[in-house]
């Protein structure tokens, strides 16, 4: 097959289309043939050397992909050969084929093409266990999304508003607040000319933000505390900011508020099959009826992942990038 190779860490022009092995899927394990992949910020990090595939993961980018079933591995139940699936990976998305374990394959959603489902595994894993399953975002709190109009961003309006929040976002332009506010969103801050802190308390009375869903990292850290309601949740899920920052202390005893920080793509299989599972409860009935959709800004071919890559990095998109095969 072929795949997008990294032979050295560098700028997009390190990924290189090349002849590779084929994948042979183990047990637990399915072989997709990917239609669509999604590009993600971690992939820019992996291929500048920052982001290694954790022991075992194929080498290759791309973290989710969408595709038809080829073979199953031992052990495999409740799928079948020409089943199209979407699936959250490891690694190796940016390929003809892939093994994915079973635990990580969704159907795709009813309404939503195969090659548009690329667009979701990511996201809507990320927003749920991180928003939901550990800040524990209930109705008739406030999010605050950094990047709102971002994959991440995008998904996260959608599902908070679904389950009845109030919604504040961080966006770099008046073009991206006005996408922000057609998914949803109710409060609209433009990060190069406001202070989100002092915007989002006007907005709220002075209370903050109950939970906080963070790209950031150590840049926000204690600006995204000051703005944190009393009990509120910071939930980080990036380091664009840097990655060592200055917390005080007080500030979070006196909110009783909480900080978490996590990432999908190193933890146990069984955990990603618990939040997979948990998106497939809750999470494609709402893209099914249309109250939740992907946003997708552009399809690139995959060959061309180099452009790919450099259009992410320049934050001008909207929703996901995805990679066609073929």
């Amino acid at each position: 097959m072929h795949a997008i190779t990294i032979p050295e860490p560098g700028g997009p022009e390190a990924l290189v289309w090349a002849e590779v092995p084929d994948p042979v899927p183990g047990e637990g394990e399915v072989l997709v043939e990917v239609v669509a992949s999604g590009v993600n910020r971690a992939d820019l990090l992996q291929r500048q050397g920052y982001y290694d595939p954790p022991p075992g993961a194929s080498p290759y980018p791309g973290l989710e992909c969408s595709g038809r079933i080829t073979a199953l591995g031992a052990g495999v139940a409740g799928w079948a050969v020409g089943d199209e699936v979407c699936a959250l990976l490891s690694g190796g998305g940016y390929a003809e084929k892939v093994a994915v374990p079973a635990g990580q394959l969704l159907p795709v959603p009813q309404g939503v093409d195969l090659v548009t489902a690329a667009a979701l595994p990511e996201v809507t894993t990320t927003v749920w266990s991180n928003a939901f399953m550990i800040a524990h975002l209930r109705p008739g709190e406030t999010l605050l999304v950094h990047g709102g109009a971002s994959g991440i961003g995008t998904m996260a309006i959608q599902l908070a508003k679904a389950v009845g929040a109030t919604v504040a976002v961080t966006a770099g332009s008046p073009e991206k607040l006005a996408r922000c506010a057609e998914l949803g969103a109710d409060i609209l801050i433009d990060y190069r000319k406001q202070d989100f802190v002092d915007e989002l308390r006007r907005a709220t009375g002075g209370s903050g933000a109950d939970v906080i869903l963070d790209i950031i990292g150590a840049k926000y850290l204690d600006r995204n505390v000051r703005a944190l309601a009393v009990n509120g949740r910071l939930a980080i899920i990036g380091l664009q900011g840097g990655v060592k920052g200055e917390l005080n202390l007080a500030t979070l005893l006196n909110k009783r508020a909480a900080v978490t920080a996590t990432s999908l793509r190193r933890r146990p299989l069984g955990e990603k099959a618990s939040i997979v599972a948990a998106v497939r409860e809750h999470v494609w009935p709402l893209i099914e009826t249309g109250r939740v959709q992907p946003i997708v800004d552009r399809r690139i071919a995959l060959p061309e992942a180099p452009e790919a890559h450099r259009v992410v990095a320049a934050s001008g998109h909207v929703g996901k990038v995805l990679l066609l095969n073929g």
